[in-house]
């Protein structure tokens, strides 16, 4: 399913993005908000965002937002770190 967000003419020439960046910048902010408050995982607002794994966080730093960090991704960066070094 895709939904479609509808932002009134008004309001969309407001926000000081350049036009032709709208679509994309609201779709990463809408990501960084729903990571930030819970509601998508870092792989569901990564997507949305159409961001890697780095860009996602860099984004997460430079928006001061906490980074969610549990078992799991513990668990991922271990892996990751002992592959790199076999």
């Amino acid at each position: 399913m895709t939904m479609t967000l509808r932002i009134p003419e008004d309001i969309a020439a407001a926000i000081k993005w350049p036009r032709d960046q709208l679509d994309h910048q609201l779709e990463t902010e809408l990501a960084y908000a729903l990571y930030a408050r819970g509601l998508a995982s870092m792989g569901t607002a990564r997507r949305l965002a159409s961001l890697d794994k780095w860009a996602f966080l860099e984004g997460l730093a430079e928006r001061r937002l906490a980074r969610h960090y549990g078992e799991m991704e513990l668990e991922e960066d271990i892996e990751y770190a002992r592959a790199g070094h076999q």
